[in-house]
């Protein structure tokens, strides 16, 4: 009997259905998110806000060599009931079955990460997630996974206005393709105001990624060998004034307008309660972090 199995076997998980009931609720008391929620402006800002300061940023599965898992219960049992952060694909995937949940149109986008980056790089691969929402009031663009940097409001899709959030200004270009090929292509850029300078966060363009395209940048970023996530101690949480930053054994806090404060800690316990104490992570089941701790010293 023949061991090949149709290629749709060996696919993961690829349902991205909303959220049930139970678990919209659980999620909006997670976030902080009272009273009634319905698919207008207002509701999304609350939404937005109270994910990215009530749930941190983290790859603390890719660094300690898991391949996260997007399926709605994954993200529920980790974000919501776990005490738990995650990545983009966590974090937006999570937001999206949320907002479908409520009633809002969204539209899955696969960005390029530009961060860091020169302006003259060449294109890097599409390894963010984010997602376009239809409202009356115009299309928006909601992201809660861009780590350090995330964007704690929704940004409304119009070029280059300088857009207020509850951190910094945040706006949006609209250029040409940044990929040549098709005539008449557009790509949008993403950049928020640090210090007086604007800093491009990523690129996208205006097309649809499916589920499984983000399960395979999933996988990618685990399996890759020179994966940032996997390399390195990276986990993040914004607050009403204030962005709490780790990266490996650094952990910043930059104050919204004031200075920032910079700590090199000294041993694994350090670390580890900086994860817990200062950015609401619980650890306490994340197998082979004391190891990979042990090797920032």
């Amino acid at each position: 009997m023949s061991d090949v199995r149709p290629a749709e076997a060996l696919l993961p998980d690829t349902d991205a259905s909303p959220l049930d009931p139970p678990s919209l609720a659980s999620y909006l008391d997670r976030i902080g998110v009272t009273g009634p929620v319905r698919p207008d402006l207002a509701t999304l800002h609350r939404i937005v806000t109270g994910h990215t300061t009530s749930i941190p940023f983290e790859a603390l599965d890719a660094y300690t060599g898991r391949t996260p898992d997007l399926t709605a219960g994954g993200l529920t049992a980790k974000l919501v009931r776990g005490s738990r952060g995650g990545w983009c694909f966590e974090h937006n995937g999570l937001l999206r079955r949320a907002l479908d949940a409520v009633g809002f149109r969204t539209t899955g986008l696969a960005a390029r990460v530009r961060w860091g980056e020169a302006d003259t790089a060449p294109p890097t691969v599409r390894t963010h997630m984010a997602l376009l929402v239809d409202l009356p009031e115009g299309t928006h663009v909601a992201d809660a996974g861009f780590g350090g940097m995330v964007a704690t409001g929704p940004l409304r899709l119009e070029h280059g206005t300088e857009q207020k959030t509850p951190l910094e200004p945040y706006r949006l270009l609209r250029g040409p393709a940044e990929v040549p090929g098709i005539d008449g292509a557009v790509t949008w850029t993403t950049q928020a105001l640090v210090g007086d300078a604007w800093r491009t966060l990523y690129t996208f363009e205006l097309s649809a990624a499916a589920q499984i395209d983000y399960e395979m940048s999933n996988f990618y970023l685990v399996a890759h060998p020179r994966s940032l996530f996997r390399a390195n101690l990276i986990a993040a949480r914004p607050g009403a004034d204030r962005r709490t930053n780790l990266s490996n054994r650094t952990l910043a806090v930059h104050h919204l307008g004031g200075p920032s404060e910079q700590t090199d800690l000294d041993s694994p316990s350090a670390v580890r309660d900086a994860l817990e104490e200062r950015l609401g992570i619980d650890t306490s089941g994340v197998d082979g972090l004391d190891a990979r701790l042990a090797g920032l010293f």
